[in-house]
Parts: C-alpha cells; sequence; structure tokens
C-alpha cells in the first residue's frame, strides 16, 4: 500500500491549524509525524496526558502490534517508498493494464491472419499447408506448426529468416483450403502488438537498461505493501472482523483519504504480493538467483528427450539448424521430405494424448525426433510433451503431472501473471489489481498533500517527512536482526539493496547537512 502521507496512520490531526497566543492546543501543536497521536480521533476520549512509558516514548502503545519501536521505522520506509518507488509502480501498472487484454485486441487487429473465412468439414494435411507457406515465402526455413485453437482459427507456419534476427515469420495457413491468408512477424508466437506491449510493461523499450526499472518497481513492491499492511492493522487493531477491512465512512479530509487508502490495500495485498513475486522471476539479477535456487531445489523444468534410439536415421530436413541455412526454395521436393511425416507425427502424438492446440517442431539434428508439445495454458493445464520419430513411433514423453512442484508453481505463477492461466476471469482480475495500484499511489500523494502544513509562518507545498533517527527506538538485538534480514534480502534483490543502500545514503547526507547547518544558526545568534 503506497502511503506517501508523511505521517503516522493514527495521526489525526487537522491538516489547518488555528495559532494560539498562550498554550498550544493539539489542533496547532507542530504535529508528531512518528509518534502515533491520536489528536482528532473520535474514538478516543479526552484525558489528562499521563507519564510515556517506554512502549510509548518509543511510538507505539501497550498492546500495539507494531511494538518495541517499530512504528517509526516502518513508516519512515513506507513513506519513502511511496514518494520514491511510487511513479515506477504507476508507470508499471498502467503497461500492465495495457498488456492484461492483449488476447482480446490481437483477435481485433488481426482478425484476418487468425480466423478461416469459412469453416469446412475436412481440413488439409499439415504437410500441405506447411508447403503452402513454404512456397509463399521461399527464403524462409522451416521452423514449426501450431495448430488451431479452435475451428474457425487458422494454422500458423513458423519459419525462420536470417533477416529478422531473433523474430520469426508466422504465416497463417487456413487449414481448410491450404491457403496462405497472411502473415506477421512475430517474437516466438507473440504478435507484434503484444510484443510491443510486452516490452513496454518489461523495459520501456529501453533495452537491458529498461529491464532495471522493472525489477525495481517489482522488488519494491512486496516492501511497500508489507509495510503499509503492518500499519494499517496496527491502526486498526480495535476493529473486529469486517469492520477492519472497511473505510470509516463518517470520517473527512486526510483521515478518510486513509481509510480508503489502508482499506483498498488491505483486499489488494494478496494479489500485489504475488504479482511481486512472479514479476521478480523474469528479472535480470533476482530472477537469476531464484533459477538458481530451484535448480538447488530440483525444482526446474525437465527438457524434453529427443534422442532416438538408434543414432542412425533419415536426413534431419529443414529443421531448427535452418536458423543459418537459405532455405531458397529453388527445390520444394526437398523442403516437403523433411515435412512429409508431420503428418503421421501428429496422429501419433494424438494417441499418446496429447489433444489440443499442440505445437510440432522437426528433428533439430540427425539422430533426434520430432517434438510435439501441449500448447492450452488455461486452468487446466494441459502440458505435456513427446518426442516421435518420423515413423509415428513415440520415443520420449514428459508430463506436466510429473514436473517438481516447484517448476509447477513457478510456471503457474508466470501464466497468471500473464493473464492466462484462467483467461478472461485472470484478465479483469489483473486489470483490477492494476487500477486498484492506481488508486493506492494517487490517494497516498493525495494524503501527502492534505498533511501539508497551512500556517502562513510555516507553509508546505507537502506533508514533512517522518522524523529522523527512528531506528535509534530499536533495541540493539533487534537492529541487529534487521541489519542481517536486510542484508539477505539485498542479496536476493539486488536492485532492491542496492536502492535502499542509497536512499539510506542520501538521507543521512542530507540529515548531516541540516544538523549542521543548524549547528551554524544557533552559533551565529548565541
Amino acid at each position: 500500500m503506497v502511503q506517501p502521507s508523511g505521517s503516522s496512520p493514527d495521526d489525526t490531526a487537522p491538516a489547518t491549524a488555528v495559532p494560539a497566543p498562550a498554550a498550544a492546543t493539539p489542533a496547532d501543536t507542530p504535529v508528531d509525524t512518528s509518534a502515533g497521536s491520536s489528536a482528532g480521533d473520535p474514538t478516543v476520549a479526552p484525558s489528562i496526558p499521563e507519564p510515556r512509558t517506554p512502549d510509548t516514548a518509543r511510538g507505539s502503545r501497550p498492546g500495539d502490534p507494531v511494538s518495541g519501536g517499530w512504528r517509526r521505522p516502518l513508516m519512515r520506509l513506507h513513506f519513502y517508498a511511496g514518494v520514491l518507488v511510487a511513479p515506477f509502480l504507476l508507470v508499471s501498472a498502467l503497461t500492465g493494464l495495457a498488456y492484461a487484454f492483449t488476447p482480446q485486441l490481437d483477435r481485433l487487429v488481426y482478425a484476418d491472419e487468425f480466423f478461416v473465412g469459412e469453416v469446412g468439414s475436412t481440413q488439409r494435411p499439415l504437410a500441405e499447408q506447411i508447403n503452402a507457406a513454404l512456397a509463399a515465402y521461399p527464403d524462409g526455413a522451416f521452423g514449426s506448426v501450431h495448430t488451431g485453437e479452435a475451428a474457425d482459427r487458422t494454422t500458423q507456419v513458423v519459419l525462420f529468416e536470417d533477416a529478422l534476427g531473433d523474430k520469426q515469420r508466422t504465416v497463417y495457413v487456413d487449414p481448410y483450403t491450404a491457403e496462405v491468408q497472411g502473415t506477421l512477424v512475430t517474437w516466438w508466437g507473440s504478435t507484434p502488438m503484444t510484443t510491443w506491449l510486452d516490452q513496454l510493461h518489461i523495459n520501456l523499450h529501453l533495452g537491458d537498461t529498461g529491464l532495471y526499472y522493472s525489477e525495481f518497481a517489482a522488488s519494491w513492491l512486496w516492501v511497500v505493501v508489507l509495510g503499509g499492511l503492518v500499519l494499517w492493522l496496527a491502526r486498526r487493531r480495535r476493529r473486529r472482523g469486517a469492520r477492519a477491512l472497511l473505510p470509516d465512512l463518517t470520517a473527512r479530509g486526510r483521515r478518510r483519504t486513509l481509510g480508503w487508502h489502508g482499506s483498498l490495500g488491505v483486499w489488494l495485498a494478496a494479489g500485489l504480493l504475488i504479482l511481486s513475486a512472479t514479476g521478480l522471476t523474469w528479472s535480470t539479477y533476482a530472477g537469476e538467483h531464484f533459477s538458481d535456487l530451484k535448480a538447488a531445489m530440483n525444482g526446474e523444468r525437465p527438457n524434453l528427450d529427443t534422442s532416438l534410439p538408434a543414432a542412425a536415421t533419415a536426413p534431419a530436413g529443414a529443421g531448427h539448424e535452418g536458423h543459418g541455412s537459405s532455405g531458397s526454395g529453388e527445390d520444394t521436393s526437398g523442403q516437403e521430405s523433411g515435412t512429409e511425416a508431420v503428418d503421421t507425427v501428429l496422429a501419433a502424438s494424438r494417441e499418446a494424448g496429447l489433444d489440443g492446440p499442440v505445437d510440432l517442431s522437426p528433428p533439430a539434428e540427425a539422430g533426434t525426433a520430432w517434438s510435439v508439445a501441449q500448447t492450452d495454458n488455461t486452468w487446466p493445464v494441459r502440458g505435456d510433451k513427446a518426442a516421435i520419430d518420423a515413423d509415428g513411433t513415440v520415443v520420449h514423453e514428459s508430463r506436466f503431472s510429473d514436473w517438481p512442484l516447484l517448476a509447477q508453481l513457478s510456471f503457474y505463477g508466470i501464466m497468471a501473471h500473464m493473464g492466462i492461466l484462467f483467461g478472461l476471469a485472470n484478465q479483469i482480475l489483473l486489470a483490477s489489481l492494476a487500477i486498484g495500484l492506481i488508486c493506492l499511489i494517487v490517494w497516498g500523494y493525495r494524503m501527502w498533500w492534505q498533511r501539508r502544513p497551512t500556517r502562513a509562518d510555516r507553509a508546505r507545498i507537502v506533508g514533512a517527512p517522518p522524523a529522523r533517527g527512528a531506528w535509534r527506538h530499536i533495541s540493539k538485538p533487534a537492529l541487529v536482526v534487521t541489519v542481517l534480514v536486510t542484508a539477505a534480502i539485498g542479496w536476493a534483490l539486488p536492485v532492491l539493496g542496492v536502492s535502499l543502500g542509497i536512499f539510506i545514503l542520501i538521507d543521512v547526507l542530507v540529515g548531516l547537512a541540516r544538523g549542521r547547518s543548524r549547528q551554524q544558526r544557533e552559533t551565529a545568534t548565541a
């Protein structure tokens, strides 16, 4: 929950102060942005101030879930994370919202390529469809073929061309007539529009440099969410059950904004944490550590073994090794001989239980088999694979149900993050999370503005941050544990660790500069 409010969650003092000629009242006393004042809270009856106990001296109250001096550090961390990280989270939410509905956008923009003009009764052989694509684009080398996801969908024939680099040419063929309907330059199955929105979300089209933006946002999201969640639950400790999950509709001003901000953050917390965790699996540095962890825990996806029992087989034809071949198409019979087994392989895969849409890839080299993979990634996932010889013999299989549990969970998380796992419901959930995060950010900045001092002698555009020195209120053993845990998190999430170190360094330098300036003023007036 992004809360750049510059005050404690319990601070309910009015934003506008009225000066008093003598004794200061709670309304005009400078607000302690970290001590957790209850001024202006109608649930707290006025009383004679009591002596400060060790707990209250640390900015907490007896029975407060955030005890032992943790309120101030959490508040300061949440504040700075909200102010400095929220712009990155806002960009990530907006680009993610745009990406969430790419399947529908693809079907609208590329309807001519995706859908057949008329659904027939019998489909042409896959080999004939592949050869039609090769005849239309003779510079391409056959890479794979993707069967239609429904009766009205075209067959996608993927061709590799040297001029396209890491992209491919996907030719869309009518399976009933074997006529080419269109072509797109795709990136491993993604259309140009989906690829553009995907790269916008991942790196803002800034290449490797832009990857730091997405990792920065994903690394800090869980810190902001957990910090805000703890602070909100601590503030709402008096409210039990569902009341703690709802805003106080009788409140006004900053307290009303805080109520909506905190309540919505609680509702979104689980989803935002999942987005943060799954997003980090793609990141540069944290993703590498996650991959190392999966390898150490035997949680990686198993690779399909495509080697044939007998090494001596027919030539591989125009397979994946064709990335660097000419594929000139001068003699199409040679290309046909490399794809003529595709229908036999497809029939064998159906007998092996690989139903639904599948990808069929030719042998990569001599002595290897065709590989067939299910591509239905919606729940329940169909992710089985099989290595099949040209004569239709299934030589190896890889069943999704046999994957290690960690590999399955990782796959589910990625598909959910992309809005694929549960179809339209998944997309709506992602859109709701993105819109909710945008609201949290806007409300957080609004609270920061609402907390601004308005007196003429100390007016500011925004509210003051929580007081420095919050760490001094933590016991030494707890501080040591905090440093060790922070170091471990910084190692696992390097971008978070480095950025947190920079924040702390800047904060310390600013504090030293202000302290020196204060001393100079006091010396000058002495």
